[in-house]
């Protein structure tokens, strides 16, 4: 399939990406999405960061859904929440479930906080994930390890894109139990079909 890369990607993408490049794809290219109860219950919950607007809170600014883009990393999106306390921009993420084993969340929030930098002119050294189920807030420290990983996960969507391809599944099995997308991407079947002699 050849298809022209987008001039942006949009930031929520780098999330699907980091969780599995197959799911990135069926996603973005394929716009597949599986409407399950945990999606449903993610949908819901973020009605409320979802509407725009802003207000204080003691000495704090909270704008909701901003909208952000990187004209050097090429994506663009909507930050749930950025908080100004002091001066200091802290993006906010809601997420429905709590923190996982994997860094999909932390690179979608350093891509916002990439983007604010580049916006505002100010440095973004942390944000935090609000995550319902743990009713708690975790802070990401923006290192550069994770700046890097960023920018990797950009450039390899981007990569992934102009290759044409769909990736095949994960390796890791733990990702597929946990995925809206399995019925769809099929991983078992796929990786069966393709151990079977031509």
């Amino acid at each position: 399939m050849t298809m022209r890369p987008p001039d942006y990607l949009p930031i929520s993408m780098l999330n699907q990406l980091e969780y599995c490049e197959r799911r990135f794809w069926l996603m973005y290219v394929h716009a597949e999405m599986e409407i399950n109860a945990p999606v449903l219950e993610g949908i819901l919950r973020h009605e409320r960061a979802h509407t725009g607007g802003v207000e204080r809170d003691g000495d704090t600014t909270v704008r909701r859904r901003v909208y952000l883009w990187s004209d050097l990393l090429r994506v663009a999106g909507f930050a749930d929440v950025v908080e100004e306390r002091a001066g200091e921009l802290v993006p906010v993420e809601y997420k429905r479930g709590r923190m996982g084993r994997w860094l999909n969340d932390h690179v979608q929030l350093c891509a916002q906080a990439m983007c604010l930098e580049e916006r505002a002119g100010c440095p973004v050294e942390r944000g935090e994930i609000f995550y319902w189920r743990s009713r708690r807030r975790v802070v990401v420290e923006f290192t550069p390890a994770l700046r890097a990983r960023t920018e990797a996960s950009v450039a390899r969507a981007f990569e992934l894109l102009a290759a044409g391809q769909m990736p095949p599944p994960a390796e890791r099995r733990a990702k597929c139990h946990d995925c809206s997308l399995e019925g769809i991407c099929l991983p078992r079947e796929v990786l069966l079909l393709s151990k079977e002699p031509g």
